[in-house]
C-alpha cells in the first residue's frame, strides 16, 4: 500500500498551489482542484507518515455529505474526478471555523474538568459530566490558523468586533451551522451513530455564502455509537467512538500533545496499518457502504491523468 504525502502538479492554466496540513489545493482561474492526500495531522502537527487510503476515504465521505446537504446551503463542490480529488469553485474563506458541539467531550471536556465554565463566550453549566449532551448544541468557533500555527478559541462577539465576519454574515453562518449539524445528526442516527461534534468552514463567492472544504468526515467530526451510549454514560465509561480522537489518544499516551520540545512517537508499520483499518471502519459505518480500495501503485500518475481529463 502506497501513501500519498506530497504532490507537485503543474496543470494548464494553473496560477497557484497551497499545501495545507492534509490537502493540496491547486488554483486554475476561478476553479480549485483539492487533492486529499494521505497526510494526517493531530494537535495542528502533520505526522511523519501518511496513512494509505485515508485521503480517498475522507474525500469520498465529504463528497457524499456535500451532496446530501446542498439544499441547506450551496457548497463549493463541482465534481470528483478522482477518488482523492474534489474540483470546486473558488471562494474567499472566512477566517474562522464554526465548531458545533452536541456533547461535552474532547478539548471542551478537558477544559471543563480544569474549571473552565465559559468556552468561546458560551456559558457551560456546573455539574456536567464527560460525554453528556448539551440541552441544545453550542457553537464554539476558532480562528483559522496558518500552517504551523494553532487555531485559537474566539467568541462570536470578538469575531464581529474584530471585523473577521460581519454581524449579518455571522447570523447566517450560525443558522447554516445548526441546520447542517441537525441534518448530519439525522443521517448519523440512521447509521446507528451519534454526531457528537464537528466543524464547518464557509466562504463567499459573488456575494453568496458557500460551505467549503470537508464535511462530517472523521477528521472534522466525532461520532459515538448510539448502541450502548446511555449505559456507558451512566457508568462513567469511555464511549465507543468513530473519530480521529483515537490518534490523539495514542499520541497523548506516548507523551505528545504538539507542545514545544515534544517528539512524535515512532509510527511503526503496524501502527500505520492499524490507523488505516480504523479509518476503513469509520468510512463503512458513516456511509453504510463497503470501502472499495483504488489502485495505489502509481497514485500521482492516476490523479494527474484523472484531473487533466476532467479539466
Amino acid at each position: 500500500m502506497n501513501a500519498l504525502t506530497a504532490t507537485n502538479f503543474n496543470f494548464k492554466g494553473q496560477t497557484d498551489v497551497y499545501h495545507g496540513k492534509v490537502r493540496d489545493v491547486y488554483s486554475i482561474g476561478d476553479t480549485l482542484v483539492m487533492v486529499a492526500t494521505d497526510r494526517i495531522s493531530a494537535f495542528d502537527v502533520v505526522l511523519p507518515k501518511g496513512i494509505p487510503y485515508k485521503g480517498q476515504m475522507l474525500n469520498q465521505i465529504a463528497a457524499k455529505f456535500l451532496d446530501a446537504t446542498a439544499d441547506i446551503v450551496p457548497n463549493w463542490k463541482l465534481a470528483t474526478p478522482d477518488p482523492m480529488v474534489t474540483v470546486g469553485r473558488r471562494c474567499q474563506g472566512f477566517p474562522v471555523e464554526m465548531i458545533v458541539r452536541g456533547y461535552l467531550c474532547g478539548s471542551a471536556w478537558r477544559a471543563y474538568k480544569n474549571g473552565v465554565r465559559e468556552i468561546c463566550g458560551v456559558q457551560i453549566p456546573d455539574g456536567m459530566r464527560e460525554n453528556q449532551a448539551f440541552e441544545t448544541p453550542i457553537i464554539t468557533p476558532t480562528t483559522k490558523a496558518e500552517l504551523g500555527q494553532h487555531d485559537e478559541d474566539i467568541s462570536k462577539e470578538e469575531i464581529i468586533a474584530q471585523g473577521l465576519v460581519s454581524a449579518e454574515d455571522y447570523a447566517l453562518l450560525e443558522q447554516y451551522t445548526l441546520a447542517l449539524f441537525k441534518r448530519g445528526s439525522e443521517i448519523a442516527a440512521k447509521r446507528g451513530l451519534i454526531l457528537v461534534d464537528t466543524k464547518y468552514e464557509f466562504g463567499k463567492c459573488d456575494g453568496q455564502i458557500y460551505l467549503m472544504d470537508e464535511i462530517h468526515t472523521p477528521d472534522s467530526s466525532r461520532y459515538f455509537y448510539a448502541d450502548g451510549y446511555e449505559e456507558r454514560f451512566e457508568k462513567g465509561e469511555a464511549q465507543k467512538q468513530l473519530s480521529k480522537e483515537f490518534v490523539r489518544e495514542w499520541l497523548m499516551e506516548n507523551g505528545f500533545q504538539g507542545k514545544e520540545g515534544q517528539q512524535v512517537p515512532e509510527m511503526t508499520d503496524e501502527i500505520v496499518a492499524g490507523i488505516t483499518n480504523r479509518y476503513m471502519e469509520l468510512y463503512e459505518n458513516i456511509t453504510g457502504e463497503k470501502f472499495e480500495k483504488t489502485d495505489t501503485s502509481n497514485l500521482l500518475e492516476r490523479i494527474e491523468n484523472n484531473i487533466a481529463s476532467y479539466l
